[in-house]
């Protein structure tokens, strides 16, 4: 169930927030007619960016699965008495093969999740009005907070060394306040409506939504729900599901 809810957050932080916001950005009236406003760039970057997020995971898997496979060991002489018996044995179980997946997902996850707070951090550190200071702060936190807690579940299913998390932990900690810090020292020339700002933060939003939507969806919602735990209990599925929309409904909230 603790995994149910932090897939909700990450799923509710693409769908609510970083979606509609690149949705906004690339729409905006600042920018020019042509292309902008004639072409989906959103919707296509994101459709982009979720085939290259399947291909990176796919690969990684491909990649783990051909560095720790055995060749076909013989079983049997096959003296005139039948064929040969071949038998594949692996040099993994079942555990460690999962244990990799969830390895694999903290470190794909993390980076979408760490452009959303350095974007955030950025567009609170170039802002001069106090009001909306005071709303985006308090949003911040609430934010960062839920979002903090899905990427925490997904690193502590990898079992990391201490020191891997730490890492992990830390960078995550640091991107907003970075965002922050670069927002205040671009404040005299940085522009939320912009052309130039717009298009940036709006690409980058678009890639990051559709990263945090697929993990979220496929890689942690659907292998759970798939798995054999869940399979052979319906009640057990229940609470999962409605675990997973109190992450969506709590992150739709904040916003």
């Amino acid at each position: 169930m603790p995994k149910c809810f932090a897939s909700g957050i990450i799923l509710g932080t693409g769908f609510m927030n970083v979606l509609p916001d690149s949705f906004d950005m690339l729409s905006s009236k600042c920018l020019e007619e042509n292309p902008w406003h004639n072409f989906s760039f959103t919707g296509f970057l994101a459709m982009l960016s979720g085939l290259i997020t399947l291909a990176i995971d796919s690969m990684a898997m491909s990649l783990y699965t051909s560095k720790n496979a055995v060749g076909i060991v013989p079983h049997g002489h096959g003296h005139g008495h039948g064929p040969a018996n071949d038998v594949t044995l692996p040099t993994k179980d079942d555990d460690s093969a999962q244990l990799l997946r969830h390895q694999v997902i903290a470190m794909v996850l993390e980076p979408g999740i760490i452009v959303h707070s350095v974007v955030i951090g950025l567009s609170l550190g170039a802002t001069n009005d106090t009001c909306t200071i005071k709303g985006l702060i308090a949003a911040l936190c609430f934010h960062q907070m839920f979002e903090g807690m899905g990427l925490g579940g997904c690193i502590l299913q990898a079992e990391y060394t201490n020191l891997k998390k730490f890492v992990m932990a830390f960078f995550f900690a640091v991107t907003t306040p970075f965002g922050i810090a670069l927002g205040i020292a671009l404040s005299t020339v940085y522009r939320e409506n912009s052309p130039n700002a717009l298009i940036t933060v709006g690409l980058l939003n678009a890639c990051s939504a559709r990263l945090l939507i697929y993990m979220a969806l496929v890689d942690l919602l659907a292998a759970e729900f798939m798995g054999p735990k869940l399979q052979g209990s319906i009640k057990m599925q229940f609470k999962c599901f409605v675990a997973a929309l109190l992450g969506c409904g709590g992150m739709s909230i904040s916003f």
